[in-house]
């Protein structure tokens, strides 16, 4: 019997992580907890060094056509060249580009579609590490 995820009231339990790394270094990690009853997955970007507070309590929502994914920008040079973000199938999404610019960017099939961003789905990637 499935439970819907939009409905369900959910119970939380920790899923695992995925460890981004860069240049051979942990830089951050995206923690992972779902829902035992539906499945549903919730994550939190860790960034090491850098300590702002999120503007939400409680676990980040999600809608149920969206997925976790890591963006990255191969125009950064440092760590701070990712953040998670919501992707749907066949999107866009805006993203910050240098501190400066945002720019939209196209998401066909859960896969940004640009020479100079790429990403992950977390789904893939729990008790992983990725290096960027």
């Amino acid at each position: 019997m499935s439970v819907d995820q939009d409905t369900c009231k959910h119970e939380i339990v920790y899923f695992g992580v995925t460890n981004i790394n860069y240049e051979k270094r942990t830089i951050g990690s995206v923690d992972s907890w779902r829902c035992v009853k539906c499945k549903k997955v919730f994550c939190e970007e860790k960034q090491l060094g850098i300590d702002s507070i999120v503007d939400y309590v409680g676990m980040p929502k999600i809608s149920s056509d969206q997925k976790w994914s890591v963006l990255l920008c191969n125009l950064k040079k440092h760590k701070e060249k990712w953040k998670l973000v919501k992707v749907k199938k066949d999107d866009e999404i805006q993203h910050e580009c240098l501190g400066e610019k945002v720019i939209t960017l196209k998401v066909k099939d859960f896969k940004v579609e640009d020479d100079k961003h790429w990403n992950f789905l977390i789904e893939n990637s729990i008790n992983k590490a990725i290096e960027i």
